[in-house]
């Protein structure tokens, strides 16, 4: 009987790490800490302030770098001609 107790775990316990390992335990898991996000109501208030505060900080950096953008742009195309046909300094043979 004791054999048989010790087989069984034996067998059992890489079954079940094999389980938890898998796609199916992530998902279980995953499950499981979302019901205990849900029980909890500050946290969902809190969570969403917090994103909210992300939503503004990434907006005003996106428009930062649309500025910049424009910036370098603006500079690229108002080149004086002389420059564009002068060849760098060794360049002569062209």
């Amino acid at each position: 009987m004791f054999l048989q107790l010790i087989l069984i775990l034996v067998v059992l316990i890489p079954l079940l790490a094999i389980v938890l390992d898998s796609q199916v335990g992530k998902a279980l898991a995953a499950r499981l800490e979302r019901r205990a996000l849900d029980t909890s109501g500050d946290v969902t208030a809190e969570r969403i302030a917090f994103l909210e505060g992300e939503v503004e900080r990434l907006s005003s950096e996106i428009e930062r770098l649309d500025e910049q953008s424009e910036f370098v742009t603006k500079l690229l195309t108002e080149r004086t001609p002389e420059r564009e046909a002068a060849l760098p300094p060794g360049d002569d043979k062209a």
